[in-house]
């Protein structure tokens, strides 16, 4: 998987890849996409929680980029996940004149504040009405804002709303949440994940988070390993990948 942050060039035109603050780019969302195309990639958009206003104009422009990612009426696979809840990528029910996406294709949005957010999500209905409108074959990758302080956790007000805007979806659900913060939310995301076999998890860090690798560790012995993403980094990531015997 390659993951993007995608934002709107001076805050309200065409989309392109930069990380804010930064408003401009050297290549924008229509060619990095057109460039993906000649890999075997899966890819991951990111999209940034001050393009709440601009949200359904920009997911008025995504399907045309995302048609780069097809290959015919009749792909070998589709975005989401086997009904067992394994992870693989399976081959999709025929769709009379769908085309459904060649690789993995997740949309990530903040769509909800979480512990210490000060910061403002996505507009929750407006993203997912976008997604679920304009891109039915890609997988959601949902989130809280927030800070990062140890010992704290997604509480339940804030997991059960997250619940609640995805009952009425029918694409698959990722939930990101930050590594520091599972420990001390273990039964709210077990309740979470364990509702429905379209849910996973991704467990992010930043690269200021102090965790450690006994914290993902003790992820992985609570939630079902088949359902459960990592986006990590080093040294954590090798550590981890070495104490599951992964090397």
């Amino acid at each position: 998987m390659v993951e993007v942050d995608v934002v709107l060039r001076g805050g309200d035109r065409d989309p392109i890849l930069a990380h804010p603050p930064d408003t401009d780019s050297d290549i924008t969302l229509q060619e990095w996409l057109a460039q993906m195309g000649s890999t075997n990639k899966g890819i991951k958009l990111d999209f940034k929680r001050y393009l709440s206003t601009k949200i359904v104009v920009l997911f008025a422009f995504l399907p045309v980029t995302i048609l780069q990612l097809v290959v015919d009426q009749t792909p070998p696979y589709c975005a989401g996940q086997s009904g067992d809840g394994s992870g693989r990528w399976v081959r999709p029910a025929r769709r009379g004149g769908c085309q459904c996406l060649d690789r993995p294709v997740w949309l990530n949005g903040d769509i909800l504040p979480g512990p210490c957010g000060s910061c403002a999500p996505l507009d929750a209905r407006a993203f997912l009405g976008a997604v679920t409108s304009s891109c039915p074959d890609a997988t959601l990758s949902l989130g809280w804002t927030g800070a990062c302080h140890r010992g704290q956790g997604y509480e339940w007000p804030v997991v059960q709303e997250m619940w609640r805007l995805c009952q009425a979806l029918s694409q698959p659900v990722t939930f990101a949440v930050r590594a520091a913060l599972v420990p001390s939310s273990l039964p709210q995301l077990q309740w979470l994940a364990f509702s429905g076999h379209r849910y996973s998890l991704t467990v992010w860090t930043g690269k200021a988070d102090l965790y450690s690798v006994e914290d993902l560790l003790l992820i992985r012995e609570n939630f079902d390993k088949s359902r459960v993403y990592y986006d990590i980094f080093e040294p954590q990531n090798s550590e981890f990948k070495k104490a599951i015997g992964i090397e």
